[in-house]
């Protein structure tokens, strides 16, 4: 997603692999590594097409540029074997339509026929191959799979973010055999995520949520150098009011985090940075539909009552708190927003996050879907395309997809 006009722009040249642009394309077989591994229904049509959109540039950049363009990726967890549930047919049929141009389809993404297929591509051609979860040699790194699915081109490019994190054939193995550089979106997430952690406009505010605090300390102990204001949401935000010796109810805690969850707080503090906490929170006794809800404040949740979203005065906390801002980062929602009686704080921050004159990322996953059901999409600069690969380039990981690409040097 492209930043909007009224945010300040990222950080360029933090990535120090090749990238597409880097290529000469001209005639040449490209094999680009794309993550289409999209929702599908029970009738499988596709619920959502974002991920497709969002490598639309480096396709059509190639196709342009006078390559055969030769489109990869998986779909779910086959296990290693065809399965027609996971077959890509219906992310050819979308793509066909998203480019306005005949897309090939091949029957699967090694072998003769689909060597066969991919001779007779002329310059601007693109082919789709089937699930490359097929076959366990993806998953398992195979040599002997990398090296046929590099058989097949003269390039590798890297788009898929989502799967970066993964040492599998096509996102590592493959990269050994051919020239391999990344994507426009793979780039844009590099700029993003890593450009701005690390070299933020100031004031930086970073807002976690989610289930628990084991998922983030990656996150929060590789931003506590650079990050002035943390606000924490989410379930895990009772691991830490409990570290502090206070009595959450029935609310999810880490009891085997308390420790750290004091240690980081108190860390943070030293340094300066201002940390957030709920001060008042959405109770109920569970999560069935037309449960009782109460709003109390975050340090009176009654035992048997569990916290399940901040409350309205978080919410205007966390908004004030965003005012100042200059880069924002935000992963993880703020309850259980996918229960409409609990989504009114996560989609509070949402609207607070859109309306910040900042530069705003968004964490995938849970967090970009939150965004989308608040409606303010648009108004975000950069919404990341990944889960794992996201926290693990903002805990200061190397990814193995981005590790395997041609240095520029």
């Amino acid at each position: 997603m492209v930043a909007n006009s009224s945010s300040p722009a990222p950080i360029k040249d933090v990535i120090t692999k090749l990238t597409i642009e880097d290529l000469d394309l001209k005639g040449k077989r490209v094999f680009i590594r794309v993550d289409f591994n999209v929702p599908l229904d029970e009738n499988l049509n596709i619920t959502d097409d974002r991920r497709i959109r969002s490598a639309l540039p480096t396709i059509n950049y190639a196709i342009d540029e006078g390559a055969k363009v030769i489109l990869a990726s998986h779909l779910g967890r086959p296990k290693g074997k065809p399965d027609p549930r996971f077959s890509l047919a219906p992310v050819a049929k979308r793509l066909k339509r998203l480019l306005n141009k005949e897309v090939v389809f091949a029957p699967d993404c090694i072998g003769p026929q689909v060597k066969n297929i991919v001779d007779k591509m002329q310059p601007g051609d693109v082919v789709l191959l089937e699930n490359l979860r097929f076959h366990e040699g993806e998953t398992k790194n195979d040599e002997a799979f990398a090296k046929e699915l590099a058989s097949l081109a003269d390039y590798y490019v890297n788009d898929a973010f989502g799967t970066a994190h993964r040492a599998h054939a096509s996102i590592v193995g493959i990269a050994k055999h051919l020239p391999s550089a990344a994507g426009f979106l793979l780039k844009k997430e590099i700029e993003y995520l890593k450009g701005v952690v690390n070299n933020p406009i100031r004031p930086f505010v970073a807002i976690l949520g989610g289930a628990k605090v084991s998922g983030k300390i990656g996150v929060l102990e590789n931003l506590e150098s650079n990050v002035d204001k943390v606000l924490i949401g989410g379930g895990m935000a009772f691991t830490f009011i409990k570290a502090m010796g206070y009595e959450v109810g029935d609310s999810l805690v880490e009891d085997e985090m308390l420790e750290t969850a004091q240690r980081i707080r108190k860390k943070l503090k030293e340094r300066g940075v201002k940390f957030y906490l709920p001060v008042d929170c959405v109770i109920a006794q569970s999560l069935e539909p037309g449960a009782e809800t109460k709003i109390v404040p975050t340090l009176e949740i009654p035992k048997g009552w569990k916290a399940l979203d901040i409350g309205p005065a978080t919410a205007r906390l966390f908004a004030e708190a965003l005012q100042n801002a200059k880069t924002i980062l935000w992963n993880g929602p703020m309850g259980v927003f996918e229960i409409d009686a609990f989504s009114r704080g996560t989609f509070a921050v949402a609207r607070a996050v859109a309306d910040a004159y900042a530069l705003t990322i968004v964490g995938g996953g849970d967090t970009d879907l939150a965004v989308h059901r608040a409606g303010v999409t648009d108004s975000i600069s950069f919404i990341s395309t990944g889960g794992g690969a996201t926290l693990q380039l903002l805990e200061g990981k190397e990814l193995p997809g981005i590790a395997a690409l041609t240095d520029k040097e």
